[in-house]
């Protein structure tokens, strides 16, 4: 998981930081609003950790941003603001979970792992998107039951399309971090994978956004080119 922490307290930071890394998560750590504003706009992020009281703001601003923008990726406040109407105040707000400091780092990372799960629709270990099936661990994906053998860089691209579903992943974001080789591949080697996935799981999943890269729609009719 590619982690944002947003939280200028450098020793809560520095913690949270370790923590989830020895977990195995990537983490960006930043401590402040506009720092994490750009951060959201240039890089993939499966998770925010957002701290409220910034020295350039509040993160409830950068909350805000996200959900105008109809950007769906979670966010935990992590705040000291403990009062009803602050809770409130977040949830209402758009985030998806409130943890108040001072906290068990074994809490935070228990709620980061519950968040993924959601935030992926996993069922047990599978990540389902409509009649598609993808267990990670296992690779293995199945179409309306039925199996579908893929690749491993198919199945690569798949799996991070799924993740970030109703998201458009640029060209060069699927380049850099599935295909072998990053950017350094044929120019039309990541059409090749496309193609190839797209005639094994069926029409209606991997749609083109032309001059920018491709998505997975959670609720695209079927047969949807």
């Amino acid at each position: 998981m590619n982690i944002l922490l947003v939280e200028d307290d450098l020793e809560l930071g520095n913690g949270v930081r370790i923590a989830l890394e020895d977990e195995g998560m990537k983490v960006t750590w930043l401590r402040r609003v506009q720092e994490a504003a750009r951060a959201l706009d240039d890089a993939l992020v499966d998770l925010v950790l957002l701290d409220l009281g910034l020295p350039d703001g509040d993160g409830l601003s950068l909350l805000a941003r996200l959900r105008r923008a109809r950007d769906t990726t979670p966010v935990l406040v992590l705040t000291a603001r403990d009062a009803l109407e602050d809770r409130l105040a977040g949830l209402d707000g758009g985030a998806d979970d409130y943890l108040v400091k001072p906290f068990a780092l074994a809490e935070l990372v228990s709620r980061v792992r519950a968040l993924a799960r959601r935030s992926y629709g996993l069922e047990g270990q599978a990540l389902v998107i409509r009649n598609l099936t993808l267990h990670e661990a296992t690779m293995r994906v199945t179409v309306d039951g039925r199996p579908v053998e893929l690749s491993r860089s198919e199945f690569d691209l798949l799996c991070l399309l799924v993740k970030r579903a109703d998201r458009v992943l640029t060209r060069r974001t699927l380049e850099e971090q599935v295909l072998p080789g990053g950017l350094n591949n044929e120019s039309n080697v990541l059409d090749v994978h496309m193609s190839n996935l797209r005639r094994k799981i069926g029409a209606g999943f991997v749609r083109t956004v032309r001059g920018v890269g491709y998505v997975i729609d959670r609720h695209a009719a079927a047969g949807e080119p």
